[in-house]
């Protein structure tokens, strides 16, 4: 155990200042985060690796459909306008379901921060998922907070040009990487690669491999915590979804103040003292460059990094973990209260603490229960609902359509024998990967007799007709009715296209047309 003068007092600035704002285009103040050690570290590395997974290793993914259908698993097809996702494919007038995971993504993204903060913007944004993964490299090359604020603040020595070359080729090793993940996603990956390193690839391709290389480069390189406070919407947005319920990285002075690096000193003279040593170690890991201890703050993304670092102070000097946590406003209003004799006198440490040292039973703790209140429940049955309708869609669409466009001019014609008839385009779509053999039959309409033109097959009530996998079929049908049965000058009938192997079926109701005088 250590005593508080034996921490480390780290010099390390807010960037980012709550108390002292930096003008709107003032120069940007570089950042140098130390590296931080401890439980939302690990959960950061392990998202960090699950997510890079998911986005470089997605498009390789092989998924059987049948020798009629591409065998990536997930594959926006543009060319025949198909949208693969393992067993499930989406045609383009079937974007709603598209539409409606983007809607549930918005839902879960306020389900989350209403419950827990920004612990999308910590943990799973693209945007910090890449800015971590490029500090990981300079940190290998360039070593941790103090050697690359040394390397930065130093001449121009062939060892510094030496480690910046290497940096900087590896991030644009990365941004291509980044790049060229995302073109995979709209063709074969293995031809498209193949295609790409021999030069054959379309434009397009490279294109977007440059746009996007661009970009990481400069987002998660050069640009970093600027593109989360100046371009990010979601900061000032996520205000509006915080209440006093909500889970926020907090510093909590109510047992941390007043700081002192000499608290024996300070209590032998009689004056309180709180837990915070004033090492600035919270200071110092922050991407975001700021002082937590200055309160909520618009460019706090709740990594908790800041956790980290001031657990591991105390463990260091032997006292309770959380001088930095997660908290609710309603608990830190609540512990304020007490250490404050309900807002009477400034923070007193020991109206929080028994005699012994120990927390007051009455100083409030964050319990799992206090996340599931009203507000909560709405948004995930909102969100569950919107799944379930989804699921309840998808498992339930017709995978066959037929759709009917009678001929406009002439809406009919009379026969040599006086029968009329009426003209059709049919259009049978087949949106399974394996061929059918679609039955198109009359339903009502009695008497009446279909015939397919450019087929030699007799006129008759129904037709087999062979539909290749994904694919349109245009049918042009003639359909003739004797004047004696006609009974007006319009009358109803039904196209129905049915599959006899699966018993899949869909219809179509059209009129026929017939001259007021044949009734």
């Amino acid at each position: 155990m250590l005593d508080q003068t034996q921490i480390e007092r780290l010099e390390a600035e807010p960037v980012n200042s709550a108390k002292m704002r930096q003008p709107l285009y003032a120069a940007r103040k570089k950042i140098f985060p130390k590296r931080a050690s401890g439980r939302f570290r690990q959960f950061k590395w392990l998202v960090m690796a699950i997510t890079l997974g998911i986005y470089y290793l997605t498009p390789w993914l092989r998924w059987d459909r049948g020798p009629y259908a591409p065998d990536q698993a997930v594959l926006v097809d543009l060319a025949n306008r198909r949208f693969y996702f393992f067993f499930i494919e989406i045609w383009p007038q079937e974007f709603y379901y598209v539409a409606g995971l983007l809607v549930m993504a918005g839902v879960g993204l306020f389900l989350l921060t209403s419950t827990v903060g920004r612990a999308w913007c910590g943990y799973a944004c693209p945007q910090t998922v890449w800015v971590d993964l490029f500090l990981v490299v300079e940190r290998a090359i360039e070593g941790d907070r103090n050697a690359r604020m040394k390397l930065d603040a130093g001449p121009w020595t062939i060892r510094k040009l030496g480690l910046r070359t290497a940096k900087h080729l590896i991030w644009l090793v990365i941004a291509i990487a980044t790049g060229g993940a995302w073109i995979f996603y709209f063709a074969d990956a293995p031809t498209l690669l193949g295609e790409v390193i021999t030069g054959a690839a379309a434009s397009i391709a490279y294109i977007t491999i440059g746009v996007l290389t661009a970009t990481t480069y400069t987002f998660g390189g050069l640009m970093r915590e600027q593109i989360c406070t100046y371009m990010c919407p979601w900061p000032r947005i996520q205000a509006a979804m915080l209440d006093e319920s909500s889970l926020t990285v907090t510093y909590n002075d109510w047992r941390g103040e007043p700081r002192s690096r000499h608290a024996k000193k300070a209590q032998v003279a009689g004056l309180p003292t709180g837990d915070c040593v004033d090492c600035n170690a919270c200071v110092a890991v922050c991407p975001m460059g700021i002082d937590i201890r200055d309160g909520q703050q618009l460019e706090c993304i709740t990594c908790a990094l800041c956790i980290d670092a001031c657990d591991g102070v105390m463990d260091k000097l032997g006292r309770e973990r959380g001088l930095i946590s997660y908290a609710t406003l309603t608990d830190y209003n609540a512990n304020m209260a007490l250490a404050t004799a309900q807002g009477t006198l400034p923070i007193r440490p020991s109206l929080i603490r028994t005699g012994d040292g120990e927390f007051s039973d009455k100083v409030a703790h964050f319990h799992l229960r206090k996340i599931f209140r009203p507000r909560t429940f709405a948004y995930m049955g909102l969100w569950s609902m919107l799944g379930l309708a989804l699921l309840y869609s998808l498992l339930t669409r017709d995978r066959l359509e037929v759709n009917v466009l009678h001929d406009r001019n002439p809406q009919f014609v009379t026969l040599s024998d006086g029968a009329i008839r009426n003209g059709y385009t049919v259009k049978l779509l087949n949106m399974i990967p394996e061929p059918r053999t679609i039955v198109v039959r009359l339903e009502g309409l009695e008497g009446a007799e279909m015939s397919l033109v450019g087929s030699e097959l007799p006129a008759g009530r129904s037709f087999a007709i062979p539909v290749e996998p994904d694919r349109l079929k245009t049918l042009k049908i003639f359909v003739r009715l004797p004047v004696a049965r006609i009974q007006g000058a319009t009358q109803t009938f039904r196209f129905v296209a049915e599959d006899k192997a699966s018993f899949e079926s869909n219809q179509y109701t059209a009129t026929f047309n017939a001259p007021e005088s044949s009734k």
